[in-house]
């Protein structure tokens, strides 16, 4: 599949998708009213698609052979855009642009700079022929889409429970959205989703799991975003312990491979190169003794006496 041609622009296709689903998401925010949670969903849920996107761009890269340079940069462009920017953007509309007493665009300004920081030092990291063994599956920083998505949990919030709430107040926002800022340019280990392994008797468990979240989705978007949300800053502590015991566990770091470093147990020994056999002549290059001599016929068998007097 990696050689038939025309499908070697899917990954890119993908990348384009997910940034126009990311500026997408501010049209929404631009034709939102507040009080009306419609068009704010609408927004939350195409950088949520933008967020799906990005998380397919990779591995089609990888399954059709297509990966490039400009593929990464490209995709690091889309990233900073649907979420980075637009996320900011989608805040600014939504709360900061008439409450926030003239900070609200700086703190958008913020948080805009630190995804782009985020992913300039992801981006230099790429080229790090030596990567720590025990660093294997983590990020460092929360990643950008998981900060372009969780920087809109007071918005979620406000739709699902009213703008009378602690979450409505511009300073708790504006605060909020800082942290989050602080977080994707931070050394905090974060684990990479497509590093988890489940043993094989929790599949099923979590695929019916899935599927409860998805039917809860559609009933509860808000709150169960939000909650999804809550977990992913909960296991930040959680990675930070596993990343600290892998660094000081040598027997635990793998390879690329996923098989564990050990010794191998052969030796190197030195091969003999064999002499090239001559016709007529022995292995150290004298002359074979005649048949006649050693007293054997043609087919090597012995020759008797009675024959050897009749030749």
């Amino acid at each position: 599949m990696g050689g038939v041609p025309g499908v070697r622009f899917l990954p890119n296709a993908i990348t384009v998708l997910a940034l126009c689903a990311g500026l997408t998401s501010v049209a929404f925010a631009m034709s939102g009213v507040r009080g009306d949670p419609a068009a704010w969903r609408l927004a939350v849920g195409a950088i949520g698609a933008a967020a799906i996107l990005d998380s397919l761009d990779g591995p089609a890269a990888r399954w059709l052979r297509s990966t490039s340079r400009v593929g990464a940069e490209l995709d690091s462009l889309s990233d900073c855009i649907s979420f980075g920017v637009a996320p900011a953007l989608v805040m600014y509309v939504w709360l900061l642009r008439d409450e926030a007493r003239g900070y609200g665009w700086l703190v958008c300004l913020i948080f805009a700079v630190c995804a782009a920081l985020r992913l300039a030092r992801f981006n230099s990291l790429l080229d790090d022929d030596e990567p720590k063994p025990w660093a294997k599956g983590f990020f460092t920083g929360v990643p950008t889409p998981a900060g372009g998505l969780m920087v809109t949990a007071p918005l979620l919030l406000s739709n699902r429970l009213g703008y009378d709430t602690f979450w409505a107040e511009p300073w708790v926002v504006s605060l909020w959205m800082v942290l989050i800022g602080l977080l994707m340019v931070s050394r905090v280990p974060t684990i990479a989703l497509k590093s988890v392994r489940l043993p094989q008797q929790l599949i099923v468990p979590a695929l019916i799991l899935l599927l409860v979240g998805v039917y809860l989705l559609f009933l509860e978007p808000e709150i169960v975003t939000v909650i999804g949300m809550v977990v992913y800053l909960l296991h930040i502590p959680y990675a930070g312990w596993k990343y600290n015991h892998l660094k000081n566990h040598p027997e635990l770091w793998r390879t690329s491979g996923g098989v564990r470093t050990r010794r191998s147990s052969r030796r190197v020994r030195m091969r003999i190169p064999r002499r090239q056999r001559v016709a007529g002549r022995m292995p150290d290059g004298s002359p074979m003794p005649s048949q006649r001599r050693l007293g054997i016929d043609r087919q090597g068998r012995p020759r008797s006496a009675g024959r050897r007097r009749a030749e």
